[in-house]
């Protein structure tokens, strides 16, 4: 029979071990991202990746903020964050850090999540806004696009779920 493991066998990292242990090449970007918790859930889901860091651009919430504490819990103090006033100012860091952008989206011409081949290469996951997803303009500035294949009726998941299975997806073989 399965035990559940007490917090202090779950073998975490200190703030300062997070810090430093090596990351992996992957950054995310928050494109406009309205909820405070799904600002929250992203740092937490970085910080169960060892994700390099966060860029929150436009009127994604940063940190401090209570409401994306209470999500984050503790996550905004170990992952690596930057804000951008657009996205767009975002993808040319990640051009100028060597990253490769690609959008979390549903377009024409996206590549289907089981299918894409992520090599340890330095790229960067746009994820958009819960309503209006990534802008057309950030995806032309990205060098493809990712799709989760969806077989339901809403074809939409919440942003935090999206990086979460994009995430898993990606660094499974890597873990």
């Amino acid at each position: 029979m399965s035990e559940k493991l007490k917090n202090e066998e779950l073998n975490r990292l200190s703030v300062e071990a997070f810090k430093s242990a090596k990351k992996q090449s992957v950054i995310i970007v928050l494109d406009n991202v309205r909820s405070l918790n799904n600002v929250g859930s992203a740092f937490r889901t970085a910080d169960a990746f060892l994700i390099e860091e966060i860029l929150l651009c436009g009127v994604t919430g940063t940190p401090p903020n209570k409401e994306i504490e209470k999500t984050a819990l503790g996550a905004t103090s170990t992952v690596k964050w930057v804000h951008f006033k657009t996205t767009l100012e975002a993808i040319i860091y990640l051009k100028e850090k060597a990253y490769t952008p690609y959008a979390v989206e549903q377009a024409k011409n996206s590549i289907a999540l089981n299918s894409f081949v992520y090599n340890d290469e330095k790229i960067a996951l746009v994820f958009g806004n819960e309503v209006y997803g990534v802008e057309q303009t950030v995806i032309d500035a990205c060098k493809g696009v990712i799709e989760i294949p969806q077989i339901g009726s809403k074809h939409s998941f919440n942003i935090s779920v999206s990086i979460g299975i994009v995430l898993w997806e990606l660094l499974r073989g890597k873990l």
